[in-house]
């Protein structure tokens, strides 16, 4: 019986069903040991493993990721890997000064490890894509959020440019944004893709080993063994065992007993249209890619895509907190009508296009906005709780946490320190009550910015 129960991913993610069919690596079915061993392979299990490998080309890494790559949370984001404030907690994504010049540095230290290992491992141009991101306004509310974003990027010195509503329109091919504030520094990502790209190009390295459609059901201690803690990790064929264990699985940490009632689980949910045929591209007009965020933090993100997948529209709304870490399928069906309410209102020159894909992914999140890292036993290393921004902070903590459990002493995120421990919640049933109202009442206030 499995002791950590995986909850399950639901709707099909659009961006991984639109690639062709990769070979995927095989579940781990024998019983071995490494030097490091990575539980997760997304954002900070990947990166984790690529940095383990530079500082030691040597030791024998295994990571163990529990469905195919790029299916679970790392290929269900939208794929914005922002290098300033995005603060999902505010309504304006942003914190203190301090904290915000901090985070920035951050994850731009995460955005070159990205654009390196798009680099060396010969990814598709569309993996990554350094080409900044918009935030887009519908209502004089969200204007408003973005003139004081604008007032607080000149208290940091960081370049941007607004954009009136001809210049939404020359963008989007539509008439529905009143105002933008585009910044340079975003990377985009097809999320899907990248991931993919990354996994491959870390398990060519002849001792790092990934091994998919294998979950941990149990992490055991195995007692000293000359002079350190041997952890086993079993899975229903096989185990690993390693002194040196990195935990990169996000909220679901708490299922190995860690930051137990610190961490909120929370979905969020797109859809993505079928592909546009050249007379329904052409009719749209705009430009054929571009990435939108919304100024009201609750409201649409919007991206219009062209590449491999062909020419696509993809909506991000809607917003639900689950201590099971499930969604339920009433929700999924509410987000999808909500998707196709808010694709209709945009593009209603599009009234055939339907959605082919819906799908919801896991974020989590603390109270006080800190990761779920560090040594939480000995040899056992958190990298998880990016707080809504998994492409860059889940980048940025992988690295951090492979230096950390390997002693190095060089940085590649040389900004980081480490951060207060993430604050208890409230009882399950009063969270749950209250968040998700908050969040209702939010989607409501954001009005047609969702």
């Amino acid at each position: 019986m499995s002791k950590i129960k995986l909850p399950k991913n639901p709707g099909e993610t659009g961006w991984k069903e639109i690639l062709p069919k990769r070979k995927v690596n095989h579940s781990l079915v024998d019983n071995i040991n490494a030097d490091y061993l990575i539980i997760g392979g997304g954002f900070a299990g990947l990166a984790a493993a690529r940095r383990l490998n530079q500082i030691d080309k040597d030791a024998k890494i295994a990571l163990l990721e529990a469905c195919e790559v790029a299916e679970g949370p790392a290929g269900r984001n939208s794929g914005f890997m922002i290098d300033l404030p995005h603060n999902l907690a505010s309504d304006d994504y942003l914190g203190t000064l301090e904290k915000d010049l901090e985070q920035t540095l951050i994850n731009r230290s995460a955005i070159e490890f990205a654009k390196s290992a798009s680099e060396e491992y010969q990814m598709p141009e569309e993996a990554i894509q350094h080409v900044g991101k918009t935030n887009a306004a519908a209502t004089k509310k969200g204007m408003n959020f973005n003139t004081e974003y604008a007032k607080h990027l000149d208290k940091t010195s960081e370049s941007y440019k607004i954009l009136d509503s001809q210049e939404m329109k020359d963008l989007t091919g539509i008439d529905y944004y009143i105002n933008g504030l585009w910044t340079p520094g975003t990377a985009m990502l097809q999320p899907a893709l990248y991931i993919q790209s990354l996994a491959d190009g870390v398990s060519k390295n002849s001792n790092v080993t990934i091994y998919e459609n294998s979950p941990v059901i149990d992490l055991v201690d195995e007692g000293m063994h000359d002079g350190q803690k041997i952890w086993k990790a079993k899975t229903k064929l096989g185990s690993i065992s390693s002194s040196k264990i990195i935990l990169a699985v996000n909220g679901l940490v708490e299922r190995f007993g860690y930051f137990e009632n610190r961490l909120m689980t929370i979905f969020t949910y797109s859809s993505m249209t079928r592909k546009l045929t050249s007379e329904e591209s052409n009719k749209l007009g705009g430009t054929r890619e571009w990435s939108l965020t919304s100024a009201d933090a609750m409201g649409s993100s919007v991206r219009r895509i062209s590449g491999i997948g062909g020419d696509r529209v993809l909506i991000r709304n809607r917003w639900s907190y689950n201590p099971s870490m499930e969604a339920s399928d009433t929700f999924m069906r509410s987000a999808g009508e909500s998707h196709s309410s808010s694709f209709n209102a945009r593009f209603p020159m599009l009234d055939k296009v339907s959605m082919e894909y819906c799908w919801g992914g896991r974020l989590c999140l603390s109270l006080n906005s800190v990761f779920a890292q560090g040594e939480v036993e000995e040899g056992v290393y958190s990298a998880c709780c990016q707080n809504g921004l998994g492409t860059a902070k889940g980048t940025a903590i992988g690295v951090i946490t492979a230096e950390k459990i390997s002693g190095t002493i060089s940085s590649l995120v040389p900004n980081f320190v480490d951060e207060e421990a993430p604050k208890k919640l409230m009882p399950k049933a009063l969270m749950w009550a209250s968040v998700n109202s908050y969040m209702r009442w939010k989607e409501l206030m954001a009005g047609k910015e969702k």
